[in-house]
């Protein structure tokens, strides 16, 4: 996180929320209810966070990532 007022700030919530924006508008103005908007926005956000592969985190998603730290600190913890 950046200092305050500084352009690394929001960078990591900016580009979410663009890659957000992107991959759910595709071109849409408007969803027939409130309901559907939110079944897309959940539908996404499992996508995200549970299938969609993130380079930072070596080509895996967040979930398996998260599952790989974890099994790795009981690992350590065990070996101790």
């Amino acid at each position: 996180m950046g200092a305050i007022g500084s352009s690394a700030d929001n960078a990591a919530a900016e580009s979410f929320n663009a890659a957000f924006k992107r991959e759910t508008l595709k071109g849409r103005k408007a969803w027939s209810s409130e309901r559907e908007a939110r079944l897309d926005a959940f539908r996404w956000l499992t996508r995200y966070n549970t299938r969609r592969w993130h380079s930072r985190l070596g080509q895996r998603s967040p979930i398996a990532y998260e599952n790989a730290v974890q099994a790795a600190a009981t690992t350590l913890t065990q070996a101790a």
